[in-house]
This record gives C-alpha cells, sequence and structure tokens, in this order.
C-alpha cells in the first residue's frame, strides 16, 4: 500500500464528492483477452457522496447472494464514519484497468477473494473521502481539521456547528485528494463487526432487485440454442421449415456452437427449436460415458503421474518400517452447478457500441470475448452487471460460451434487435462446465507405535483452465488449481507423497464451489480418519497431534467444545469429524447422523467453527456457512451429472436432486475470534461437511464410503 496512487474527478454538476482509487497490481495472474486493446484510463469511481446525503459505493464485485455488496459497504462505510441508512451500492462496468481484481489481474468475482482483495482497497477511500469532507468544513467554518468529528454522517464542531455529509460534497470534490491517510484500529470500528442488515435486501423481497433474467429492452427477442447431444459434436445440417412456422419465431441462424432460434419469447424460441432436426457429426466428439472415463482414470492411476510434492521417501517408509498399509481408491462424479437462475445473457447494439447486460462473474473476459466476436474495440463494450440467482462458478466461465453464442447471434443478424439468450434448465444441466469427474488412488502407512509414516496420493482429473486465459498457470502437466488442497496437507506426515495424471476428457470442465477441495477435503479427511481409527487413536485427539497450524487448533477446539466431542450421541446416532483449509480459513465441522424408517442416511445436526480473519458481518458470515453446507450436502448425498455414450442423461432436478429445506439439519456457526486480516467466506465450508457425514457414516454402519453421491448407499 505504500506506492498507492489516488485518481480524482471534480464532477461537480450536482453529484457531489466522486472519488476513485488506483492501486497499481503486483502480482497479476491473468491478463485481458490476447488481441484485444486496453481500455482507456478515465477517472475511475468507487464511492459517489451526493448532496442528498447518500453515499454509493461502486462495487467492482458481483453480487450473488453472498453479501459481498454488505461487506463492501461495510468497509468502506466504516472508515467514512457513515450512518448505515446512508450506504447504496451500484456495480461497477467493465473496465480491466480500473476494476480489476488486485489478487487476479482481471475484472472478476471468484475464489472467495472478493472482501480479501478489496479490504484495504476500500477502506482507504472510505478514509480518504472522509478526510476530504473534514477538510472542506474546516475550510467552510475556519476552525482547524482537527477539531472536527465526524459520527453517522454528520460532521461537528465544539462550537456547535453541524452539517449532513451532503452538505459538502460539492466543496469536498474540489479539494486534492490526501496522499496519506490513518486508517482505524480495529477497536475504532463502528460497523465492521456488526450484525447490519444486508443493503439489497429490501429489494431482493420487494422485487425491485434486477438479475439478468429479469432485463427486458425495447423490440427485445429471445433465443435458445440446439445445441450437440454430445460434446465436440459438429452441425452437418438442419432442417428449419417447422421451427419457422411456429408462431412468434422470428429467424433461425447457425452459429458456431450449433443453432439459434430467435422469437418474440421465451416460450415461442422454446417450441420453435423443438421441433428443429438437425444432423451432427460425432467423429471427433466425447463418446464415453462416465463408467468409461472412470475406468480409464482408473487405469492411469495404476502408473506413477507427474509429481507435484515429495519430501522423504514414501515408498522406503512402506516397505521399511511400516506396520500396517491403508489403501482405498476415491471416485468422484461430474457435478453441476444447478444455480437457481438458469444462464442468461442480454446483448444490445447500438451503432458502434454493445451493451451486454448480464449476471457475469467475469467481466473482463466477457466483454473482451464480445469485442472479438463483433469485431469491435474494448471500449466499445459495455458491460452492465446485474444481480446473479447463484452462481458458485458457473457465471465464472474461463470460455465465456454465453456470451460468445449471444454475440454470434446478434451479428448474424445484423444487430436489429437486442437479444436475450436463455438457457432453459435442461440447457444447464446439459451444457457441461461440470466439477471434473476425479480419482484419488491413496496410500497411507503405520508404524508399530501407530504412528503415520508415509501418505501417497494420485490424482487423476482433467484441467478446467487449459487452454483458457488462466491456462499459463499450468505448467509441466500440472494445474494447480485442479489438485488445490491435496499437497497442502495440514498434517505432519513425515513421507508425502502427491502425485497427478492431467487427463484429457470432451466433457468441458468449469471451477465448482470451493473448486478442487470438493474432492481433495474428502479424500484427505476420510483417509486420515481411517489411518486414525486403524491406530486406535480419537478423531480430533489424533488430529490435534499432527496438526501444524495454530489457528486450525484453535478452530478444531472450538468445535470440539460446542459439540461436546467425547460425549457418546443419542441411541441410533453417530458423529463424524473433518477439517480443512482453504482460501485462507479455517474450518473444522461435527455431522451427526442417523438411519430414517427406511434405512437412508439422514443428517440431523452440524456443529462448524469457522476463522475467516477479522469478521466483518457476522449474519452474512452465519449464513454463508449454512449455505455452503447446504451446498456440499447436495452435493455428496445425490450430486451426479450421469453421460451416457457422450450423452448427458441429467437434465432438470428430478433426476439432479438438490437437498430440500425439509432436509437441512439443524446448524450451529461458532466464529472463532481472530486479529487476522478478513479471508473468504462463501466457500470453505463447503468442502468439509462430505467427509464429516461420511466418518459419521462409518461410525454409525461399519462402512466407508469412497463412490459418491452416498444415495447410492441405500
Amino acid at each position: 500500500m505504500q506506492r498507492r496512487q489516488f485518481l480524482k474527478t471534480t464532477m461537480t454538476l450536482g453529484t457531489g464528492l466522486v472519488i476513485g482509487f488506483h492501486l497499481p497490481v503486483r502480482n497479476v495472474l491473468a491478463q485481458p483477452p490476447q488481441g484485444a486493446p486496453p481500455a482507456p484510463s478515465p477517472p475511475n469511481a468507487f464511492v459517489r457522496i451526493a448532496p442528498d446525503n447518500t453515499i454509493t459505493v461502486i462495487s467492482k464485485h458481483t453480487e450473488m447472494g453472498q453479501g459481498v455488496y454488505t461487506g463492501l459497504a461495510t468497509m468502506m462505510g466504516d472508515e467514512l464514519d457513515a450512518d448505515w441508512a446512508q450506504m447504496r451500492v451500484e456495480a461497477a462496468p467493465a473496465n480491466v484497468n480500473l476494476y480489476k481484481h488486485l489478487m487476479l489481474g482481471i475484472q472478476g468475482t471468484g475464489g472467495s477473494m472478493s472482501v480479501p482483495n478489496a479490504w484495504m482497497q476500500y477502506r482507504t477511500v472510505g478514509a480518504s473521502a472522509r478526510a476530504m469532507l473534514v477538510e472542506a468544513a474546516a475550510k467552510a467554518w475556519k476552525v482547524p481539521a482537527s477539531e472536527i468529528v465526524t459520527s453517522k454522517g454528520v460532521l461537528s464542531h465544539k462550537s456547535g456547528k453541524s452539517a449532513k455529509y451532503g452538505e459538502f460534497a460539492v466543496a469536498a470534490a474540489k479539494l486534492p485528494v490526501p496522499a496519506n491517510v490513518k486508517l482505524k484500529t480495529p477497536q475504532q470500528f463502528n460497523l465492521i463487526g456488526k450484525r447490519l442488515p444486508k443493503v439489497d435486501t429490501v429489494a431482493k423481497v420487494t422485487g425491485k432487485a434486477r438479475y439478468a433474467i429479469d432485463v427486458q429492452r425495447p423490440g427485445m427477442k429471445v433465443a435458445t440454442i440446439k445445441h450437440s447431444p454430445r460434446f465436440g459434436g459438429k452441425l452437418v445440417s438442419f432442417d428449419d421449415k417447422a421451427t419457422r412456422a411456429v408462431p412468434g419465431v422470428i429467424d433461425v441462424v447457425k452459429i458456431p456452437t450449433g443453432v439459434a432460434v430467435i422469437a418474440d419469447n421465451t416460450f415461442a424460441a422454446m417450441r420453435g427449436r423443438d421441433v428443429l432436426t438437425a444432423e451432427w457429426d460425432f467423429s471427433k466428439a466425447e463418446n464415453r460415458g462416465a463408467a468409461e472415463i472412470f475406468r480409464d482414470y482408473k487405469a492411469l492411476a495404476e502408473k506413477p503421474g507427474t509429481p507435484v510434492q515429495v519430501e522423504g521417501d514414501s515408498s522406503a517408509a512402506i516397505a521399511g518400517n511400516a506396520s500396517r498399509v491403508l489403501e482405498a481408491t476415491y471416485e468422484f462424479p461430474f457435478l453441476a452447478h444447478a444455480c437457481m437462475e438458469p444462464m442468461d445473457t442480454t446483448l444490445e447494439l447500438v451503432g458502434d457500441k454493445a451493451y451486454l447486460r448480464s449476471g457475469t462473474q467475469m467481466q473482463s473476459i466477457e466483454q473482451g470475448r464480445v469485442a472479438e466476436v463483433l469485431g469491435l474495440p474494448l471500449e466499445n463494450v459495455f458491460v452492465e452487471t446485474q444481480f446473479a440467482g447463484g452462481g458458485f462458478g458457473r457465471r465464472g466461465n474461463f470460455v465465456p460460451e454465453l456470451d460468445a453464442e449471444v454475440a454470434h447471434i446478434v451479428k448474424a443478424t445484423g444487430g436489429k434487435y437486442p437479444v436475450k439468450l436463455q438457457y432453459t434448465r435442461e440447457d444447464d444441466m446439459r451444457a457441461g462446465s461440470y466439477r471434473p469427474l476425479f480419482v484419488h488412488k491413496m496410500r497411507g502407512a503405520l508404524d508399530a507405535g501407530g504412528n503415520i509414516v508415509a501418505w501417497e496420493n494420485r490424482l487423476v482429473g482433467q484441467s478446467f483452465i487449459e487452454g483458457t486465459a488462466f491456462g499459463f498457470l499450468v505448467q509441466k502437466g500440472v494445474d494447480p488449481l485442479a489438485i488445490e488442497g491435496a499437497s497442502e496437507l495440514p498434517y505432519h506426515v513425515p513421507n508425502l507423497s502427491i502425485d497427478y495424471h492431467m487427463a484429457k476428457v470432451g466433457v468441458p470442465g468449469l471451477a465448482f464451489r470451493s473448486v478442487s477441495h470438493t474432492h481433495t477435503a474428502y479424500s484427505k479427511e476420510t483417509f486420515m480418519d481411517e489411518l486414525l481409527h486403524m491406530a486406535g487413536k480419537d478423531s480430533i485427539a489424533g488430529r490435534l497431534e499432527l496438526i501444524k497450524d495454530e489457528r486450525g487448533k484453535a478452530v478444531i477446539k472450538a468445535v470440539s467444545e460446542r459439540y461436546g466431542w467425547g460425549k457418546s450421541p443419542a441411541p441410533g446416532k453417530a458423529a463424524g469429524f473433518a477439517y480443512n483449509e482453504s482460501f485462507g480459513g479455517r474450518v473444522a465441522q461435527i455431522a451427526e447422523v442417523s438411519l430414517d424408517a427406511n434405512g437412508r442416511l439422514k443428517v440431523d445436526k452440524v456443529v462448524c467453527a469457522v476463522d475467516c480473519g477479522l469478521a466483518i458481518n457476522p449474519d452474512i458470515i452465519e449464513a454463508q456457512v449454512e449455505s455452503a453446507i447446504m451446498f456440499g450436502l447436495s452435493a455428496i448425498l445425490y450430486g451426479e451429472v450421469r453421460i451416457d455414450k457422450g450423452e448427458v442423461q441429467t437434465s432438470n432436478f428430478h433426476n439432479y436432486p438438490v437437498i430440500r429445506m425439509f432436509q437441512k439439519p439443524e446448524i450451529e456457526v461458532v466464529i472463532v475470534a481472530s486479529s487476522e486480516s478478513p479471508t473468504g467466506i462463501g466457500e470453505p465450508a463447503t468442502p468439509v461437511i462430505g467427509p464429516a457425514v461420511a466418518n459419521a457414516y462409518f461410525r454409525l454402519t461399519g462402512k466407508r464410503v469412497r463412490k459418491l453421491p452416498m444415495e447410492a448407499l441405500t
């Protein structure tokens, strides 16, 4: 932060104080799409203070229900000494130079990094704006700035003079931005750490909040696409005679991914597509089903992969002083994101400018792709980010197929009308971009004293960033995102070996909520539990002997105390424990399970302890932990995208169930106090629930679960 630079605009035409902030990015992980010219650098605004005393925070991150709008407003509002009722939030326009993610290097949302990446930036903007308001008041009142006090959006002086921020907004805009400002200490926070209501709750409850699916434009048409039934299939020919006869159908156009049907409304577009016939070439398509992919992966797992992490000599330890050896193979299916709002986007061409209205997580990538397809300068493509009805990684596609498709449709129709491309639930379920299928082959060993002396994990699975804007992260055949967590064992084992086969699969993969921790945490924590059981050690005490991180120990002890670990559960119930470190946070969970009258697994209670650094808003933390647990339960209990002979069989919630509210277990959340900077909370609790439930199921039935989903057990 020492080299920060400030940019300010003095817009006094009724706007008031508009202040921006620019921070040079040091650890850029990605760049705008190749060939796209850089966007211009006009003054950028992160906060607007209007004469009517409202304070509008400009969010560079997408609101998907995770509460980022509230988090950013809290951080900035606290440094501003604002009243919470003053705060408003708007989505930032797409401009990678101005609103880039300080950790990713692009404008985007993901990886539970929004609050950590904005923590210092948004607070500094708030403190700078407050200092300028104080200076403006000091000049007007002819008193030292040091004598002016701010509280809840009001400036006051011991002389009795006072004014709302809005009264000095225009005057403050004419002042230079301070080169250095002093930020508050945690003891001085007024908003941070409080259970404040979300800034967008009223708009969502009343229906005023606009999601991408709500976008309407004058003369807008709706498009659906007939895709190949197999991934990688190529269109040979199509017959649209019956389609064009459907009332409401306007046009039918060929695009690179299939055939688009454009109509006056969604129903006509769907009906038109239903009667359209097409012939496909599957010679280069993915023609395997999930069973065949599992077969091929397990064959690969029999051979050494590319080394990822090697410490000591695990093979020698197993052959030498190991008294007991444990082997296990884990199978993880393809998973769909299943957002409540299916994928959709709207594109409008006005002269030589394009307007994309979407609930995207990756503004930079989508802006660049639309510019490329339409042949426009990057600065002529404007992205208006809407609320997103769930994301979980699905709206963060590194290969933005949806926006490329709508751009091709608009290009093919000459931009005569705005087009909303609407995926149905079935389209979304069958579109690919799944959490990749994975196999883990593991081996561990104990010595005569019951100590774990060796740990091996061989992973087989595809990369979902190879060939994308983030493809440069793949080095020497290893995609670090595909295996994250596997080589980050939180426990001390003297001999460690992790290797990886980056398999080639024709089914598109994509980041999923908690990314690869969804499978690496499950295999690590169930395998560790099995080793400790084999050694005759308690699940929690055994881990505490091995764990290296003090914050992790505190989280484990907190969940143990809250649940009352060590006490026998009620008859017919059993409890299991799991722990994981991800996205800078630490999470420990205890799940209590039973079997219902039909012998089906039932999760009755979950106690979860989290250390996510300084808590910005405890309500949002608790809500996100509960959400992550429910999301994770859906995945481990029911989640499986079924593919047979290259064709996806899963289509809707009847054959891809998600957990219902009546199935929700009792959930207790313990927020462990921390003085660390805040870390993300949207994802870390997701991967822990699976192994906690699986370990509980073992204690209840004596059976280990190494193939998901668990629904197949009963």
